[in-house]
């Protein structure tokens, strides 16, 4: 029987329209196959779900979870935070006031803080690191070559491989990608102390008498 390495652990993905259906479905199967409980979060604008289609077969993928919810404590139950490939970032970093970052651009950077969190961008999800200011500064990562300036405008250094680790940050190449990528952010959590449920406190229990004859 495989060792189910990820018990405890929740892992976020974020999700949006135009989102690469093979990387989507294999997030969706591969993570709780080691374990752990994966959601996805969106903007849901107001809505109690939403309905986005994928970019190559137009898939349907139901969302029902804002990560507009998540308060402090909320997101500290995540083990990890990812931003997968296609136009889910360019879709999430829309902002209605020029002079305020989008919310899911301060989502990301609120996980950014917390070390505990591992961050995956994956391809063009580098797009919703864009509006941060300093976000990249001096990090190493890999991107879609069409985004090589702008990782390289955010200060950050390009390297060529598939998957790159800097810390709490993995950053994948492309889509096609995600089965390395995915595997990469399994083996940290594997490697981190493993997350424990919340057990609620037992009252306690009176003592059992044993039965006569046994003792």
């Amino acid at each position: 029987m495989t060792a189910v390495r990820l018990s405890g652990h929740k892992i976020a993905v974020l999700m949006e329209s135009d989102f690469y259906e093979p990387e989507i479905l294999y997030y969706r199967y591969r993570f709780p196959e080691e374990g752990a409980e994966v959601h996805f979060l969106t903007r849901l604008w107001g809505n109690e779900a939403m309905t986005f289609q994928g970019h190559e077969h137009r898939m349907p993928f139901d969302v029902n979870e804002s990560f507009e919810d998540l308060d402090e404590f909320a997101l500290k139950e995540y083990s990890a935070v990812i931003v997968p490939s296609g136009m889910v970032s360019d879709r999430l970093r829309y902002t209605d006031d020029p002079q305020e970052l989008p919310p899911a651009a301060r989502f990301l950077r609120r996980a950014f803080a917390d070390p505990a969190i591992v961050k995956g961008i994956i391809c063009h999800g580098m797009w919703l690191a864009a509006p941060i200011p300093g976000l990249m500064r001096g990090r190493r990562a890999v991107v879609h070559n069409n985004l090589l300036g702008d990782l390289r405008n955010m200060g950050g250094e390009y390297v060529d491989q598939d998957v790159v680790v800097h810390d709490d940050l993995v950053t994948g190449r492309t889509g096609n990608h995600c089965h390395v990528f995915a595997r990469t952010i399994i083996d940290l959590l594997a490697d981190r102390q493993p997350a424990q449920p919340a057990q609620a406190a037992q009252p306690d229990q009176p003592a059992q008498a044993v039965p006569a004859g046994q003792g």
